[in-house]
């Protein structure tokens, strides 16, 4: 009987030890560009935090909201406009950190001599929508008075492709320019077939912020895995300021198979840092211009204050003792 009762025992120790030991998987829907490195770089260290992070690449931001509405992503990296376009389409999400700014440029044809931006009236101009890039672009052109349609019959022709197949068409002279992230304008410039016009930050959006979102799901109900997550989310981060031939060495040959060099790599970081931070107030004039503008094409835009939650990530921080 003694026997059995330690059987009893030494089974619940080892079933115990089992649960103490599982990984808690979170699954991770995220972009192929520069700055989206430090996210990626998030399942590298997840163990540590008892996590397991799988990590689902997709071609934009938008692409990702049908995969969290169907329950299948628990957190996601986007630009900004993304993720309002997503929650004011039903994806049950907070937007809990920041983690990269900047990251465009507006590129032009070498051929063409354009110096301004109202040098691009008449021509055609490539962007991918529903990213950064659409809404920067926008609030450009108006800013500098100039109409738009996608299609002819107004001062811009606004041609909507895939972020991968803009550098093409701008090298096979299909467009005139584009308005694209990076480190893919960073890879046109330096490779002879395109020129910055400018970095479109002049606007009241300033630089875009890409954003951190999370299930609200995971946010209300799963508290604790919640906060590990953005523990892991800070360390990554810091990890890639602190030592950046670690984040150049990592993004150029884990996401990118070496198909960017050094030089591309360099410019694009230059051009979207690295950083923890969001504000509800950025988040409030995004969604502003977005209505403005019709990117999103949202019947009920979300007010910021309702799903911008910071409170992890302050604690994040302070744990990580990251000011």
């Amino acid at each position: 009987m003694r026997h059995m009762g330690t059987l009893v025992v030494a089974a619940l120790v080892a079933c115990l030890a089992t649960v103490a030991g599982a990984e808690d998987l979170v699954r991770l829907g995220n972009l192929k560009f520069a700055h989206y490195g430090a996210i990626s770089y998030m399942k590298e260290i997840a163990p540590k935090y008892n996590l397991k992070i799988e990590e689902r690449v997709f071609a934009k931001g938008l692409d990702i909201v049908p995969a969290i509405i169907a329950g299948e992503i628990d957190i996601a990296a986007s630009a900004a406009d993304a993720a309002i376009a997503g929650r004011a389409g039903g994806a049950p999400v907070v937007a809990v950190a920041g983690f990269a700014k900047g990251g465009a440029r507006i590129v032009v044809r070498p051929d063409l001599g354009i110096k301004t931006v109202k040098g691009l009236k008449g021509k055609k101009v490539g962007v991918a929508r529903g990213g950064a890039q659409e809404l920067l672009l926008l609030a450009e052109l108006s800013k500098h008075g100039l109409t738009w349609a996608n299609g002819p019959g107004k001062d811009v022709q606004i041609v909507y492709m895939a972020f991968a197949d803009l550098n093409q068409a701008l090298m096979q002279k299909n467009i005139d320019a584009m308005c694209q992230s990076e480190p893919q304008s960073s890879q046109a410039i330096n490779r002879g077939f395109g020129v910055e016009l400018m970095k479109p930050y002049d606007t009241p959006l300033g630089e875009p912020v890409r954003v951190l979102v999370m299930t609200d799901k995971m946010y209300r109900q799963k508290r604790e895995v919640a906060e590990r997550v953005l523990m892991c989310f800070v360390e990554a981060t810091k990890t890639f300021i602190d030592n950046p031939k670690l984040a150049e060495k990592y993004v150029r040959e884990t996401m990118f198979k070496n198909q960017i060099t050094s030089g591309d790599y360099q410019d694009a970081i230059a051009n979207s840092p690295f950083t923890y931070d969001l504000t509800v107030e950025h988040m409030k004039i995004t969604t502003d211009l977005m209505q403005k503008y019709g990117v999103g094409r949202m019947t009920n835009p979300p007010a910021a204050k309702d799903w911008v939650k910071l409170d992890l990530l302050s604690k994040a921080k302070k744990e990580l003792k990251i000011r």
